[in-house]
């Protein structure tokens, strides 16, 4: 985690009456932490209740890491450090770390972009128009953290509430102008984005995921549409092609700006012709702005996620031609529909995709570009959303030749996930434990014209079998299965 550092320190005086508390005690404070091994001289130590265990069991590793003070629910109570008792740590946690380092996001153009898909691309996006714009700026998501060009690695789609904040803090300190970052349910759920002060809030879409987190789709929805009220954002801009964006636009507490790809809205498209790896587009904003030129990415859903980039864009600051004479060079999120070319005469794209909603909208893309058949390779991660896997089998035989194969098993038996995911498929196309044989195998049923996608991990480096994660890259896989081909 990188920590900021140049924040003044505050008072713990000033913490506690914070959030509703006194004490008096003059005891300076240079930052929080939720993880004891994290903990720098004059943290404050957040002590969270977990699944397995209370963080009050790590309050020696902390002392001895630097923490002066302590805030924690009543489990938490001890005598070694001063500490604030609240009911829920938590919930407060964004807040004060928000505070001891100044409040970083409410000094930035702070983004947040949330929804099933197009989160990652639609920040990857922003972040290509601001820097080709000239503007430093940061990105937070699923794939990495940047300020500017520097790329650090990324432990989960939104960081939680205490290192969330000192980064935000961090590219604050770099001089960053804008931020965009991906909000997931679980961090709006869970309170990571407490704290963060967003300018625009983004919606792209909602379909099954999560289940086995939030339960149900409305408690799903419900989760999502926490980002779009009084106090933690000041715009929304929503994609209401979507029929949860369509709601969520009529009943967001702060003003919305529209957009579809569709039909009538704020921001729309008023002409797009596909190519085989390009895609000629005209977007018509608000107050008459026009966007007009080529794009390299491909696919209804790309051109949705391109168009709720250039309108939070433009509602930033950046200039429309600006935006359309750069065009061409904004490239989207590794991945997603990442193109993986050795000369071959077939096309091959790796995605991330990983509903069924998303399955179907990259191969409905690929279809557009295919001269020929369409071979298709999925599997279904282990220790998630069951409830999906049969969904995801059917989506998969939109494909000509679909394979089934294994994705990030985890504790699972793979087969008996791949047992799950076809139980509706009636025998359609092949299963194949082994990824990698699975990849193969759809290069060897490739022929010129054809097309190839392999979904599901996308980005990902690894694969994780039995509780051990084992180095995996589609796009390395895939591009060996083609060169040996040749």
């Amino acid at each position: 985690m990188i920590r900021t550092v140049n924040s003044s320190s505050v008072s713990f005086a000033a913490i506690a009456k914070l959030l509703g508390a006194d004490f008096d005690q003059d005891i300076e404070i240079n930052g929080i932490s939720q993880n004891a091994a994290d903990v720098e001289p004059g943290d404050i130590f957040v002590a969270i209740k977990g699944a397995n265990h209370h963080g009050i069991e790590f309050l020696e590793q902390a002392i001895a890491n630097g923490a002066v003070a302590v805030i924690s629910d009543i489990e938490g109570k001890n005598e070694k450090l001063p500490t604030l008792i609240v009911e829920d740590p938590r919930r407060v946690v964004g807040e004060v770390a928000s505070f001891i380092y100044g409040e970083p996001s409410s000094n930035m153009f702070t983004v947040g972009i949330t929804g099933t898909n197009g989160k990652t691309t639609v920040t990857t996006l922003l972040h290509q128009i601001w820097q080709r714009a000239g503007w430093d700026s940061g990105l937070i998501g699923t794939v990495n953290t940047q300020i500017n060009d520097e790329v650090l690695a990324s432990i989960h789609t939104t960081p939680e509430a205490a290192p969330l904040q000192s980064m935000l803090s961090t590219m604050r300190e770099r001089h960053c102008r804008a931020v965009a970052m991906e909000v997931s349910s679980h961090a709006l759920e869970l309170h990571r984005v407490s704290g963060t002060r967003f300018k625009v809030a983004g919606f792209t879409n909602l379909t099954q995921d999560h289940l086995d987190f939030h339960g149900d789709m409305n408690s799903y929805f419900n989760a999502k549409s926490k980002l779009f009220k009084y106090g933690i954002s000041e715009l929304g801009v929503i994609n209401i092609d979507d029929p949860y964006g369509a709601k969520l636009a009529d009943t967001a507490e702060i003003p919305v700006i529209r957009i579809s790809r569709t039909g009538k809205a704020d921001w729309r498209y008023e002409e797009i012709t596909q190519f085989s790896s390009s895609t000629q587009i005209k977007i018509r904003g608000a107050q008459g702005v026009l966007i007009e030129g080529v794009t390299k990415l491909i696919g209804d859903f790309n051109l949705d996620n391109l168009l709720m980039a250039v309108a939070i864009a433009v509602e930033s600051g950046v200039d429309q031609i600006e935006i359309s004479a750069n065009l061409t060079s904004y490239i989207g999120a590794p991945g997603r529909l990442e193109q993986v070319n050795v000369g071959q005469d077939f096309l091959a794209f790796v995605d991330y995709a990983h509903t069924p909603d998303a399955v179907i909208n990259v191969l409905k893309s690929a279809r557009e570009i295919s001269q020929g058949k369409l071979i298709a390779v999925l599997g279904c991660g282990g220790d998630r959303d069951k409830t999906k896997r049969p969904l995801m089998g059917k989506a998969l035989l939109a494909a000509d030749l679909p394979i089934f194969t294994s994705d990030n098993p985890r504790s699972e038996d793979p087969k008996e996930i791949l047992i799950q995911m076809t139980s509706a498929v009636n025998n359609a196309g092949e299963v194949i434990t082994d990824r990698k044989e699975a990849i193969y195998r759809a290069v060897e049923l490739a022929k010129p014209g054809d097309v190839i996608a392999i979904l599901g991990k996308g980005h990902e480096t690894g694969q994780e079998i039995a509780g051990v994660k084992h180095p995996f890259d589609d796009r390395k896989i895939l591009a060996e299965a083609i060169a040996g081909k040749k």
